[in-house]
């Protein structure tokens, strides 16, 4: 979720996070709540809450004595969306995005031969729709609608798999295709061949095919990654 709209302490979150993430603010450093309340202008319990998220995400900690301290990179909690939407904003977002799409590239085809075994009549019929969804705004220079139902098909794919961690990941597959499309590391309109893939998943997961649907999703992601070393070597 944004921290767009959650308060006095999710306007601080959207600056202190993001430095932090850049590594504005290295492991090790030790930020000083009542200077930050001064920097951002808000009262302790403001910057109390904000640090409270950033802890959450395993960003910083707080020691008795030292302050609030920034945690190792090993650390952090990289599967956090907002982390994952902070990184893909600051120089780091050609790694965050080779790796992101290296972790789809090992989870999705899996999910893909799951949920052609395992998809429920409504599960298919939703996978057609978004891949049709794809097909209609394909063209145009519409990547915004495009998005819509490209990040929708990913989530069922990932949630007709039956496998409740496969799942969980469907915000960590959001981020990235969003991140592709907010930072334009796409081009102006879908590869026409990877659109086409999408509809055949759909078709594949429907016969319950769960080799050819492997298979085809195997070959979005690594066209995901080809498009990676044009346009974010």
């Amino acid at each position: 979720m944004s921290t767009a709209g959650r308060g006095l302490h999710g306007q601080v979150l959207d600056t202190l996070g993001p430095a932090i993430t850049a590594g504005d603010y290295p492991p090790g450093s030790v930020l000083r709540t009542d200077e930050l309340a001064q920097r951002f202008d808000v009262s302790r319990s403001v910057m109390r809450e904000a640090v409270r998220v950033l802890e959450s995400m395993h960003l910083v900690e707080s020691r008795r004595r030292v302050g609030v301290t920034v945690r190792p990179r090993a650390e952090w909690n990289v599967y956090d969306p907002q982390v994952i939407r902070w990184r893909l904003a600051g120089a780091d977002r050609p790694h965050q995005l080779r790796s992101l799409t290296v972790l789809r590239s090992a989870i999705e085809p899996i999910a893909a031969g799951l949920a052609a075994r395992n998809a429920t009549s409504e599960q298919c019929a939703e996978l057609t729709r978004n891949a049709l969804g794809m097909v209609a705004n394909s063209r145009g220079h519409k990547l915004a609608e495009y998005l819509v139902h490209d990040v929708a098909f990913h989530r069922v794919v990932l949630t007709a798999s039956g496998n409740e961690m496969f799942a969980r990941l469907g915000d960590v597959v959001a981020e990235v295709l969003t991140g592709r499309t907010e930072h334009e590391v796409m081009f102006e309109d879908p590869d026409p061949a990877a659109v086409t893939l999408h509809v055949q998943v759909a078709e594949a997961v429907r016969e319950g095919d769960w080799r050819r649907a492997e298979d085809l999703t195997r070959e979005i992601t690594v066209g995901a990654l080809q498009e990676l070393d044009i346009l974010a070597p």
